[in-house]
């Protein structure tokens, strides 16, 4: 859940920054879609394990699912980061597109779409793998989530995702994204009513369990709008906080992909 650039800047203190081939798309697809697969395979593998180790304490099974999902998050970030990065949600790559839309170097508009379908798809085979390892059974969730308290807690959710990513990004602290995202993500599962999706793609995925993670169909188009607009919020705050984009400065053996 990183922004990137089309370059890749890698220096060193005997060298001035040198900017290498990006990564074919080809390969940023392969990285979003197995990301977006295991981020849900977490969340959702998480959510069963917590409901038959904990089977009757809710907080605990939320501690145990939001836990499993900080650090996957994290090692996510870290592992394919480079490669694409690391956005496994399409409200994050419209938000990298829309603020770096000025930047020769920026997100290509031509990208917004590979990227969604490789996320969604992704969030979906990550659903029913997740199913499959617990032999659960593969049918859509009734879980229904969509009342007002939790769309707003979506928005929420997402503006703060959307907010902290590109602080990071346009203050060139994008190193700092796993453990911040991370953090923030499982924060926000217990301060908010939602337990922060603050991801279209995720609950695409998570309609395809019906388990403790999982959302009812008739749920996932309100949280989807109240993630757009959470996204909006977000990016409009970057923009104001940091109106002007640093350059971009990685530290040998770090990348923005």
């Amino acid at each position: 859940m990183v922004g990137s650039r089309q370059d890749v800047y890698v220096t060193n203190s005997d060298a001035a920054p040198a900017s290498t081939t990006p990564q074919p798309l080809g390969r940023r697809l392969l990285a979003e879609f197995l990301g977006t697969a295991i981020l849900v395979a977490v969340v959702v593998g998480s959510g069963i394990a917590a409901a038959q180790l904990s089977p009757d304490d809710v907080g605990i099974q939320l501690l145990e699912n939001s836990t499993a999902t900080v650090f996957g998050l994290a090692v996510l970030i870290l592992m394919l980061g480079p490669v694409s990065g690391a956005h496994f949600n399409p409200v994050v790559t419209a938000a990298d597109w829309f603020l770096s839309r000025r930047d020769p170097e920026g997100f290509s508009s031509s990208h917004i779409a590979p990227y969604l379908a490789a996320q969604t798809s992704g969030a979906i085979l990550g659903a029913l793998l997740a199913n499959a390892m617990f032999d659960v059974g593969t049918t859509f969730s009734g879980h229904e989530r969509a009342s007002w308290s939790h769309l707003l807690g979506e928005v929420v959710a997402t503006a703060g995702l959307v907010l902290l990513i590109f602080s990071l990004v346009r203050s060139d602290r994008a190193a700092l994204a796993a453990p911040a995202v991370g953090a923030y993500i499982g924060a926000a599962y217990w301060f908010t009513s939602s337990t922060s999706f603050a991801n279209p793609a995720v609950a695409i995925g998570r309609m395809f369990s019906d388990t403790f993670a999982g959302i009812a169909p008739s749920s996932v188009f309100a949280f989807v709008a109240a993630q757009i607009v959470g996204a909006a919020i977000g990016a409009a705050l970057a923009l104001t906080l940091y109106p002007t984009a640093a350059t971009p400065h990685v530290h040998q053996g770090e990348t923005h992909a």
